[in-house]
């Protein structure tokens, strides 16, 4: 090494040592009239995304949504052009979000806060989620549907979170690349300004514990569940109490998330065939989460029946929309059958393993799911509660998932459906019994 080159490497050592020794910032301005420096603003939908260089933007060119339009322009809060606006339509999820060089994130964790100052002009039929990256493949995020909603029309506001909501154990904050991101579904329009992250600060807005999230009973409060859960909550209620005053038996009791709901919604056919018999009873909610189903059971789903089997499945949900960690889905999975016993003490509980999902063995989504199939046998105990694992049936000697019989990797089709029969049919003749 010459001597040129050994100064340069000491100075560049040197250097490196002084800016991990250098105070953290008490505040760091993510978007304050400007991107913090060398960071820029991105938008579009899920598929594409695109930099904002202009006063404006537009992303109407998805192939796969060619109706969804998002749109991002630059906005007036205290001064001009100090704030961006974001709308979308037709658009089941869009975006506008700050993209920095790597921030380590981890000295702000303790007792940091986010904020941003934000302006809803029209929300009637979406929904918005405030996301902070925590590395490669890491996301975390709080939803505000109805209160967003609530505050349509009435001005700004200034909201801050503690930057503890969006961090889970385990999580890596020390490379972060977008530091936030401002997430739409469905249709509106917003705005938002002063994003920031202070190092010391008060929240004003709370956010779930991530750790009970699972067992805490809660309504599906989703953009796009708003205007039929409830609705499809009090039918089942009515039908229940419709049976009752028959004298019509219910035998059989599905629940579960969209893939119970389906046999219903697209494969009613199917549904009549496999299990009329039985007079079964669907109550399966596209969407579900654990806590959503304990919060069914807890109002009423399965009083005045005595069904001599359910057979649930739930969890996907937990994985696909939280990315929640495996022996918290197992708490909520757990919580949910005692939720049933309790109600139905007489009927025996066929719990399945949650499906398959995405194409490979190694989908992210599917290994989740997979480590909490591998803790559900701990709640079998061969008396009350069955446990039973379907899930190879599905899949192709090397471990593929078909679109042939999963379309979109999570749904299964008609096809499925038959397989999903064919599989329970026999254990679930034994319970019948």
């Amino acid at each position: 090494m010459t001597l040129r080159h050994s100064t340069a490497f000491i100075l560049s050592a040197l250097a490196a040592t002084a800016a991990a020794a250098a105070p953290t910032a008490p505040t760091l301005p993510l978007y304050v009239a400007q991107p913090l420096a060398g960071a820029h603003v991105m938008f579009g939908d899920f598929d594409i995304q695109k930099p904002l260089t202009a006063d404006t933007g537009r992303m109407d060119n998805d192939p796969k949504l060619p109706s969804a339009v998002v749109e991002v322009r630059r906005t007036n809060k205290d001064a001009t052009a100090d704030a961006l606006g974001l709308s979308w339509k037709n658009a089941w999820f869009s975006t506008v979000r700050v993209d920095s060089a790597p921030l380590d994130l981890r000295p702000y964790l303790a007792k940091g806060t986010v904020s941003f100052d934000l302006k809803v002009n029209e929300l009637a039929k979406g929904g918005l989620t405030y996301r902070i990256d925590c590395g490669h493949d890491c996301e975390r995020k709080v939803v505000d549907v109805i209160p967003a909603r609530a505050a349509q029309g009435k001005g700004w506001r200034h909201l801050s979170y503690a930057l503890s909501c969006f961090y889970r154990k385990g999580d890596d904050f020390s490379a972060v690349t977008t530091p936030f991101a401002l997430d739409g579904t469905g249709d509106g329009d917003v705005e938002i300004a002063n994003i920031r992250i202070d190092r010391t600060g008060k929240a004003n807005e709370t956010c779930p514990d991530y750790r009970t999230a699972s067992v805490t009973p809660s309504p599906l409060n989703e953009s796009w569940s708003l205007d039929w859960w409830m609705p499809r909550h009090q039918e089942k209620l009515a039908e229940i109490a419709r049976r009752k005053a028959a004298g019509e038996p219910t035998d059989l009791v599905f629940i579960g998330d969209s893939i119970t709901h389906n046999w219903e919604q697209h494969n009613k056919p199917l549904w009549d065939e496999f299990w009329g018999k039985y007079h079964a009873l669907n109550l399966g909610y596209g969407g579900d989460r654990t806590e959503n189903v304990l919060w069914r059971l807890q109002h009423g789903e399965i009083d005045g029946i005595a069904p001599k089997v359910a057979v649930m499945m739930i969890g996907t949900n937990n994985t696909g929309q939280r990315h929640e960690a495996p022996e918290l889905i197992y708490a909520g999975i757990k919580r949910d059958i005692e939720e049933i016993r309790k109600h139905q003490p007489h009927t025996k509980i066929l719990l399945l393993a949650i499906f398959p999902r995405g194409a490979k063995p190694d989908d992210d989504l599917r290994l989740n799911n997979e480590k909490v199939n591998a803790l559900l046998p701990k709640l079998a105990d061969g008396k009350h509660v069955f446990f039973l694992d379907i899930g190879k049936a599905f899949l192709a000697p090397d471990g593929t998932l078909s679109k042939d019989i999963f379309p979109d990797l999570l749904h299964p089709n008609g096809d499925g459906y038959k397989i999903w029969q064919r599989e329970m049919q026999p254990t679930l003749d034994k319970l019948m019994h």
